[in-house]
């Protein structure tokens, strides 16, 4: 017997193949009405599928009455409500038929491990099983058509796309550092030209994020350049010293064109990654090819955009009076140190991509198999908390891997602009600092660095979501 069927009407012998469709749908919809006003409204299509214990998604019901709703009433009568659900069971018809790859009339793990596979998402048989289990009423570890109709009648996912999509690495997450590997976005995204505004909605949650931060993040480069085992910096001495020099408006130095850089590089980023993407043979993208793809996609855009890297290390140090802003940094930059200056650090920077994003890509999908593995029960949806938990650990660990390259980076971008600092190569500045200051050396400003990534995350999603609302895109 149908579980569905059965929240509905506890006392009939329901079955899905037996049914007469226009009746239930109609029976259902008197449930749902519960003014009696003849529509269902998107208050009361929530209210009603929660009473009946119907599982459906973040924003589905608002989805629902959007698609169905004709005469643009906010709301569903009997007959947009019956159309609305026969195209959509239109669709997840036509999605069962393309997963039953020996057209048997049910679905194995086999056939979802490969339907995923073909959509360069590699998975095991246990995590096929996990998936298979949530939708599987009857225990047989095969889904029928009934069983498949029945999970997906009110959730307006309609393809495996949007069960990867929940795990897709968010845009959201920005916690100061540009080596994370973009985002990648379904032919149904670009075509609409949801992409951009998702895009869009990322790079200004990734401005208000960084300049909430911004102290914190002026504090971790002044302690990489500054600090040492004669000289140490404390977070609370630090803040001192850099009101004291500048003012409260001095912990935003370099602000400006850290915030300015998000949008080209973004955008680089994205393009190259998309014509990487692209040139993957039969649209099957492993995960080492993601990899690869993006750590080449970040180190088009950071070969683009570097000179405002070290624009932002060198803005972000000044002294009061030294720059008037950013083009006044670029000109003395140029005419004091040549076009040479303006890729110093380069090196590292580069190679710091490297483990980012391996360590990031590794760390999220092993974190996002571990709870698939474990708590997906009713759904592949995490929901927001565990996303977001997700990629800021997977993140963290990426700019643990990477710190030691960064501060090496930022070293050897402030160094000009230092006074009796010598000027060495990345090797050799490495072997400097390992000999004076130990192999913690290299971690120096780690700590308001690993402060910044909760507040900066937290932002981010909180922007984020305005954006996407402002922007009309659905959940």
């Amino acid at each position: 017997m149908s579980r569905f069927l059965y929240r509905l009407w506890p006392n009939h012998s329901w079955q899905w193949h037996a049914i007469d469709l226009p009746v239930f749908l109609r029976e259902l919809f008197e449930k749902l009405d519960a003014n009696k006003d003849g529509k269902v409204d998107v208050a009361e299509l929530k209210e009603g599928l929660s009473a009946l214990g119907i599982a459906f998604g973040k924003g589905d019901a608002q989805k629902i009455v959007s698609s169905g709703d004709q005469d643009n009433d906010e709301g569903l009568d009997i007959n947009e409500f019956s159309k609305y659900l026969k195209e959509h069971e239109k669709k997840l018809l036509l999605t069962f038929k393309s997963l039953d790859k020996n057209n048997d009339g049910r679905i194995d793990y086999m056939e979802i491990k490969q339907s995923l596979a073909d959509m360069g998402m590699d998975i095991s048989k246990e995590e096929a099983e996990k998936i298979l289990q949530t939708i599987d009423v009857d225990g047989t570890m095969t889904v029928d058509w009934n069983e498949w109709r029945e999970h997906f009648l009110f959730n307006t996912a309609t393809n495996l796309e949007d069960i990867i999509r929940y795990w897709k690495h968010s845009t959201v997450l920005d916690i100061g550092d540009s080596l994370t590997i973009p985002d990648e976005f379904t032919e149904e995204e670009k075509t609409t030209g949801v992409w951009w505004k998702q895009l869009a909605a990322g790079a200004m949650a990734g401005a208000v994020s960084r300049t909430g931060t911004a102290p914190l993040d002026r504090m971790k480069v002044f302690m990489q350049v500054h600090g040492s085992k004669t000289n140490k910096i404390s977070l609370v001495g630090g803040f001192k010293q850099m009101i004291k020099e500048g003012g409260v408006s001095s912990l935003w130095r370099g602000n400006g064109t850290n915030v300015l850089k998000i949008a080209p590089e973004t955008a680089i980023k994205f393009m190259a990654y998309e014509q990487k993407m692209l040139s993957s043979e039969g649209g099957k993208v492993q995960t080492h090819e993601r990899f690869i793809a993006g750590s080449l996609a970040g180190a088009t855009a950071q070969t683009a955009i570097y000179p405002m890297e070290v624009m932002k290390t060198r803005l972000t140090l000044r002294k009061t009076g030294q720059y008037s802003g950013m083009f006044d940094c670029a000109k003395k930059i140029l005419k004091k140190e040549g076009v040479k200056a303006f890729y110093k650090g380069y090196v590292p920077n580069i190679l710091g991509i490297i483990p980012y994003a391996g360590i990031d890509l590794a760390v999220y999908e092993s974190l996002k198999n571990a709870w698939l593995a474990r708590y997906a029960k009713d759904t592949a949806n995490p929901g927001i908390l565990v996303l977001l938990a997700c990629g800021t650990i997977s993140s963290t660990c990426g700019q643990l891997a990477s710190y030691p390259l960064a501060l090496i980076r930022t070293r050897m971008q402030a160094a000009a602009s230092i006074e009796g600092s010598e000027q060495v190569t990345m090797n050799r500045l490495v072997k400097k600092i390992l000999e004076k200051e130990g192999f913690f050396g290299l971690y120096r400003g780690i700590l308001p660095n690993f402060m910044k990534v909760i507040p900066a995350v937290s932002i981010s999603y909180v922007v984020y979501e305005y954006m996407r609302t402002g922007l009309g895109i659905s959940k």
